[in-house]
C-alpha cells in the first residue's frame, strides 16, 4: 500500500459492540420508542423501498420522531441493519429436533426424524426468507450475521448435517453447498419478484413477454427448449419444481460422498 494511503478497517459488528443498553445523546429517552419498534419499522421500510430507499431520516419520519431519537438506541445505520437482518432470521421455522432443547432431544430418541427432510425444511425456509425480504441478500455479504437468530439457524443446520453421518471434516463443505445453492436461487427469485412488482406486472406476464420476444431467434433456441421442458403452468410451479429437484441433487451428492475417501 502506498505511503500515506488511508487504511479502511472493516466495520464493527453490533454483536461485538460493548454497548449493552441505549445511551443518552443529550436528550431524555424518547417516549414510546424502543428497540423492537425501531427494528420492526426498519424491516417494513426495507421491504417497501429496499436498501436504496432506506435512510435513518426516512425511518425517523416513518416513526414520527427525530433522527436523534433513533440514534438514542443505535450507534450507526450499519448496526441497525444488522439488527434488522437478525430479526428476519428469527422468522425461520427450525426443525424441532434440531434446536437442541433437552425435551426435543428426548423426542428425537423416541421418533428419529430423517435428516434429509429436516434439511429440506431448513433450505425451503431460507429460500422463502430471501424471497420475502429481497434486501437481505446483499446484507448477508456485508455483515458477520452472528446475531442470536442467525446462530440458532446455523446451529440447527449443523446438527441436521451432522445427523447425516458425514465426518466432521466434511460438514462445512456440505453446508456450503446447500447454503450457496439456496442463496443463489432465493436471491434471483426475490429480485425477479421485486422487479415484477415494481413494473406492475405478474411474473407469468413478464416471462411470457420474454418468451414471445425470443421466438424465432436461433441464439435462444437451446435456452428456450430447456425452459419449456421444465416449465409448469405458472412461474411459481416452475420454481417449486426446480428448487425441489435441485435440492434432491444436492442431498444425493452429500450421500454419495459421505463415505468417500
Amino acid at each position: 500500500m502506498a505511503t500515506g494511503s488511508r487504511v479502511t478497517r472493516p466495520r464493527s459488528s453490533v454483536w461485538l459492540s460493548e454497548r449493552k443498553a441505549p445511551k443518552r445523546k443529550g436528550d431524555q429517552q424518547p417516549v414510546g420508542l424502543d428497540h423492537v419498534k425501531i427494528v420492526a419499522a426498519t424491516v417494513r421500510l426495507l421491504d417497501a423501498e429496499g436498501l436504496a430507499g432506506f435512510s435513518m431520516r426516512r425511518l425517523a419520519a416513518d416513526l414520527g420522531v427525530t433522527a436523534m431519537s433513533v440514534y438514542w438506541y443505535v450507534d450507526t445505520k450499519d448496526h441497525l441493519l444488522e439488527l434488522a437482518l437478525d430479526a428476519t432470521m428469527g422468522e425461520v421455522a427450525l426443525p424441532p429436533e434440531a434446536v437442541g432443547a433437552a425435551e426435543e432431544l428426548e423426542h428425537l430418541a423416541a421418533e428419529p426424524q430423517d435428516w434429509r427432510e429436516q434439511l429440506r425444511q431448513l433450505a425451503s425456509e431460507y429460500r422463502r426468507l430471501l424471497v420475502r425480504h429481497a434486501w437481505l441478500s446483499p446484507l448477508l455479504g456485508e455483515y458477520l450475521n452472528m446475531g442470536p437468530n442467525a446462530m440458532a439457524f446455523s446451529n440447527a443446520a449443523q446438527r441436521v448435517m451432522r445427523n447425516s453421518g458425514l465426518p466432521e471434516e466434511k460438514l462445512t463443505s456440505a453446508l456450503s453447498l446447500v447454503y450457496q445453492f439456496v442463496y443463489g436461487f432465493g436471491t434471483i427469485e426475490g429480485r425477479f419478484s421485486a422487479r415484477c412488482r415494481a413494473a406492475g406486472v405478474t411474473q407469468d406476464e413478464l416471462l411470457q413477454e420474454v418468451m414471445s420476444s425470443v421466438e424465432g431467434r436461433p441464439e435462444f433456441d437451446e435456452s428456450r427448449k430447456t425452459m419449456e421442458a421444465g416449465r409448469g403452468r405458472t412461474v411459481e410451479e416452475m420454481r417449486e419444481r426446480e428448487f425441489a429437484i435441485a435440492l434432491d441433487f444436492a442431498i444425493a451428492g452429500i450421500e454419495a460422498l459421505r463415505d468417500a475417501p
